[in-house]
């Protein structure tokens, strides 16, 4: 039995030798420090009851698990394990400092302590693997995600962006082409062309700077800080009145002073999206309404237009980040895009939702945000 013993220990010591990374020493020294200290617990316990060895068998389990939860390797809780039925034998039960297994009911309990603690053991690490496989699998399927998202953002920037280029190309040949036999007032409407071009381009870059600092960074990238909502909304809407003069905005707001942790910046221009794409493509015959409320955990931002509303075949898709067929010519002209789809992006990294829906007289945009802070889990 001691030959066994010491066999052990040899090949504790042949484990040293061979193990030349980090995480491996680590699992060994771990082992011996769990163990020494489950032996030290265990001692102090038998010296205040000698007669509590079923409770001296808990705490090497104990232990066993520990070991299993933290280390690299199958082998560091099967040694302890091991080492833990024959500490008990030799340390804790009579005749003490003696190996023996052959009184009355010692092999049949140090038998199933035994393979109580190999099964322990062996349960906590396929336990761990198997959380350790499902994280991998989380990991692989978020790049995924990203990918699908860079894609179809690839398709979107390159509809989006070729019609608006295609217009001041065209406005500045015909400028150039044309200028001594152009009125005044022509060459105004053309420059003014260019610069309408210019600022949705410039608008549009904003929106692809954003959308790469979430599908990157996920909410570590946000720079959260406790605002204002009514703030927000009304430089928003300080700010859409001066792209769009012909805008029209009703905003109703709430006697309570809403707060909500959010990135104010792409708070609004989630706000400067939602505009763009009532002005551009609902053709609202009346002003566009910004209603904003609340309850008990979130604050709900609800912009509402008068015009053609939401074909029902594209309100399940309307946040993708895929570019639509146009329905008019000014959907020719600077098409959804990726507007809706960079909405979705900063709400849901902020924890919020957000959401279309057609009403009798034309559709309305409508998203959340948390009242406190939040994790983003994307589940896209």
């Amino acid at each position: 039995m001691k030959k066994y013993i010491w066999n052990l220990f040899t090949h504790f010591a042949e484990t040293i030798s061979r193990t030349h990374t980090f995480h491996a020493h680590f699992s060994l020294l771990y082992t011996i420090g769990v163990t020494a200290a489950a032996t030290l617990a265990a001692s102090i316990h038998h010296r205040i009851n000698p007669s509590g060895t079923a409770n001296i068998s808990l705490i090497y389990i104990l232990a066993i698990i520990l070991i299993s939860n933290h280390t690299d390797k199958y082998r560091y809780g099967i040694l302890a394990a091991i080492f833990s039925v024959f500490s008990i034998n030799y340390l804790y039960t009579y005749p003490f400092y003696e190996f023996n297994f052959t009184m009355t009911g010692y092999p049949f309990t140090f038998l199933v302590m035994y393979f109580i603690s190999i099964l322990t053991s062996a349960t906590t690490f396929h336990s761990k693997e198997q959380a350790s496989r499902i994280q991998e699998g989380e990991k692989l399927l978020m790049e995924a995600e990203k990918e699908k998202l860079r894609a179809n953002l690839l398709r979107a920037v390159s509809h989006d962006l070729r019609t608006p280029l295609t217009s001041m190309i065209g406005a500045s040949s015909s400028y150039l082409d044309n200028e001594t036999s152009l009125t005044a007032d022509d060459k105004r409407e053309l420059v003014e062309q260019i610069r309408e071009d210019a600022h949705w381009l410039l608008h549009m870059v904003e929106n692809l700077l954003s959308v790469t600092r979430i599908t990157e960074g996920g909410m570590n990238v946000l720079k959260k800080t406790p605002e204002a909502v009514e703030e927000i909304l009304f430089d928003a809407i300080a700010t859409a009145r001066k792209r769009y003069p012909d805008l029209q905005i009703h905003m109703c707001i709430p006697d309570d002073f809403l707060i909500a942790p959010m990135d104010p910046l792409l708070i609004k221009q989630v706000i400067l999206n939602l505009f763009e794409n009532s002005y551009y493509h609902a053709h609202s015959t009346q002003p566009v309404e910004c209603t904003l409320d609340s309850d008990e955990y979130f604050v709900r931002i609800h912009i509402r237009d008068y015009g053609s509303g939401i074909l029902p075949e594209k309100l399940e898709s309307i946040f993708d980040a895929a570019p639509s067929a146009p329905t008019s010519a000014a959907d020719t002209r600077k098409g959804m895009g990726i507007g809706l789809s960079i909405c979705k992006a900063i709400v849901t990294a902020h924890g919020g939702e957000i959401r279309a829906q057609n009403h009798p007289e034309g559709a309305e945009f409508c998203f959340t945000l948390p009242k406190e802070d939040v994790h983003y889990e994307s589940d896209d």
